[in-house]
């Protein structure tokens, strides 16, 4: 049926196909403190699971799929990034379609031409007007914005940091977001990353909770699978009513919300470990993040190079459009990588 399209991909470089990497140094996963292979997290949290009635959440959380777990987590989360409420939920993509559903009929949503793709495809379900600004740029979204007034609610969505960048969302961006209407900030890769507690840029740039919708995910810094969102009450309410992929979809399982709840836990307890190590790789990398972009020639020299670097034993990122306009090398400054086998790999890279 698809044998054409598929033929074409191939051709163009462009075919993405699933591999099961054993024993690699991993420089290209989202595991950015190592806390998915953190054993004393892992045996908290199924000590703890052991305890539950079930391991699975085993329905929508507004069936009878909404837990304790659930609850302690959330509370936690609101508690350490100072909100009213929040919502755990399956994944950041299913959460990023949920915020979109907070734009109306009469609304205005502003959004980075960089927002991660399922946003994009969040964005083409709402009712209100849907604007595109250009990167990071605060001239572009004030022009776009020049009528603001005219709508009922408006919303500025923008990352954190920008996955496929590695770069942070600008303060001024941020802070006229919240001076026009509410900021919704996807943190997916701040979280665990940068902030006086690692809490991401809400907390670095110290932003109003009552102005600020913050998403983050579990399966990146936090080392499980999940998200969450934190809000006002008002806000997470109308969610819980009206977002679809939060209504429709079975609540995320217990034991992935305990290893996320145990890994943010342990992040506090270490905070000076961690800190210092972020601060040190993104002074000498030269980097917003712990991620690492590189440019690439081609699709043939990024794919060519990173199977090289795989026969050497070191995975990183060969990252091909339709994911980003040009092919880059994305490699993870990962906390537990030594940092000789990062230069080593940049080195063989061809760049500084």
């Amino acid at each position: 049926m698809y044998k054409k399209e598929l033929n074409i991909l191939k051709i163009k470089n462009r075919l993405r196909i699933r591999k099961i990497y054993n024993n690699v140094i991993d420089l290209a996963s989202n595991d950015y403190l190592c806390l998915a292979e953190n054993k004393e997290i892992r045996k908290k949290a199924f000590e703890k699971a052991l305890d539950l009635t079930s391991h699975s959440s085993k329905a929508s959380m507004l069936v009878n799929g909404y837990t304790k777990t659930h609850k302690l987590f959330e509370d936690y989360l609101c508690e350490l990034n100072n909100f009213e409420s929040g919502i755990v939920l399956g994944s950041g993509f299913l959460a990023n379609m949920a915020l979109f559903e907070l734009v109306r009929k009469k609304d205005l949503a502003l959004i980075d031409e960089e927002y991660h793709a399922s946003g994009i495809v969040a964005s083409k379900l709402t009712q209100g007007q849907i604007r595109f600004f250009k990167h990071n740029n605060i001239n572009d979204l004030k022009e776009k914005s020049k009528d603001y007034k005219h709508f009922e609610r408006v919303f500025v969505f923008s990352e954190g940091i920008f996955s496929m960048r590695g770069d942070k969302i600008k303060k001024e961006i941020a802070l006229y977001a919240q001076q026009i209407g509410t900021l919704i900030i996807d943190e997916a890769h701040s979280v665990g990353t940068c902030g006086k507690r690692l809490l991401g840029i809400s907390e670095e740039y110290n932003l109003n909770a009552a102005k600020t919708v913050k998403m983050g995910t579990l399966g990146k810094a936090l080392g499980s699978y999940g998200a969450y969102i934190l809000a006002k009450k008002e806000i997470t309410e109308f969610l819980l009513n009206k977002a679809k992929s939060i209504i429709y979809t079975t609540a995320l399982s217990p034991v992935d919300t305990l290893l996320a709840y145990y890994a943010l836990k342990y992040i506090q307890e270490n905070l000076n470990y961690f800190k210092n190590i972020i601060q040190e790789r993104k002074l000498k990398y030269n980097s917003d993040s712990l991620i690492k972009i590189l440019s690439a020639n081609s699709l043939e020299e990024v794919l060519k190079k990173q199977k090289e670097l795989l026969n050497k034993n070191i995975l990183i990122g060969a990252i091909r459009p339709p994911s980003v306009k040009d092919p880059i090398f994305r490699i993870i400054l990962r906390t537990c990588v030594n940092e000789k086998i990062i230069d080593k790999t940049i080195k063989f890279l061809g760049k500084k």
